[in-house]
């Protein structure tokens, strides 16, 4: 590797105190991006007949869901038996480890169940709910572009980040690396445009919210070929858990979304022909 010259240095430390408070910017990270996606996701959710109540209500539960979901699923893929040892660290997602797949699953089964008990339309709650994350993911991987946790292959690439606090979750300090955390976040930003012309076009309810997670898993397929194998190892297939989680969500989850939205959403009776006028 070439001496660190023509890429971008970071140096921030991904903790700071704030008097006896110890924050993360991984978790302002996601303070910041939940705030955000809501103040999306909650008006487009009331503008199309849920009341302001219920969505909040909705919101709360299904935010909550999301990141046990992101965290539990992040425990499994990393090493189930360290957490077995190490409780405490299980639901620590201010410290970094999310699986954004394991918030999709569970914030998904949450807005269905309470979707059923509140007698809205779960369809315009997925489609909330899919710009709440495309609105709050780019601001979220800002933390882990200063964790340095979602990194790709070393590279001497003009936008290459290297990491010079040894705080960071960075291998190594004197290597660069594709900036992976950024091409998601860039990404993303491509799939909130698609969504914003999905909406305009208006689109019947639930094509916005199923559009993303035919879309999510496809950029998370392609993005994990970039990813460092030193924080990502291959599974399978030469495949990394992600990817092969990915396959997973568009061979069996998004037809049988497909096919619940149709079997929720009957196709209107063609208009009878009228009687021939008499001659």
């Amino acid at each position: 590797m070439s001496p660190l010259v023509a890429v971008i240095k970071i140096g921030i430390d991904p903790i700071f105190h704030l008097g006896p408070l110890t924050i993360h910017w991984y978790g302002v990270g996601y303070a910041v991006a939940i705030l955000v996606g809501l103040q999306v996701a909650l008006p487009y959710a009331e503008r199309h007949g849920i009341p302001r109540g219920k969505t909040s209500w909705i919101a709360f539960w299904a935010v909550i869901a999301g990141l046990i979901g992101g965290r539990l699923f992040y425990d499994l893929q990393s090493g189930a038996l360290y957490y077995i040892t190490h409780p405490a660290q299980i639901l620590a997602f201010w410290n970094g480890g999310m699986a954004f797949f394991g918030a999709i699953f569970l914030a998904a089964a949450a807005m269905l169940f309470l979707a059923w008990r509140e007698k809205v339309s779960f369809w315009i709650l997925l489609d909330a709910a899919a710009f709440f994350a495309a609105v709050g993911q780019p601001i979220g991987r800002i933390g882990n572009i200063i964790n340095g946790d979602i990194l790709g292959y070393p590279s001497n690439l003009p936008w290459a980040t290297a990491y010079t606090n040894p705080h960071t979750f960075a291998p190594r300090l004197d290597v660069a690396y594709q900036p992976a955390a950024a091409y998601e976040a860039i990404l993303i930003l491509m799939v909130l445009g698609l969504l914003v012309y999905l909406r305009k076009r208006q689109v019947p309810d639930g094509w916005i919210g199923i559009t993303y997670i035919i879309i999510y898993p496809i950029t998370q397929f392609g993005l994990f070929f970039l990813r460092n194998p030193v924080n990502v190892p291959i599974i399978a297939f030469g495949l990394k858990q992600t990817q092969l989680t990915s396959i997973g969500v568009l061979v069996l989850g998004v037809p049988l979304l497909i096919y619940a939205w149709y079997r929720t959403n009957p196709r209107p009776s063609p208009a009878p022909e009228p009687p021939p006028s008499p001659e």
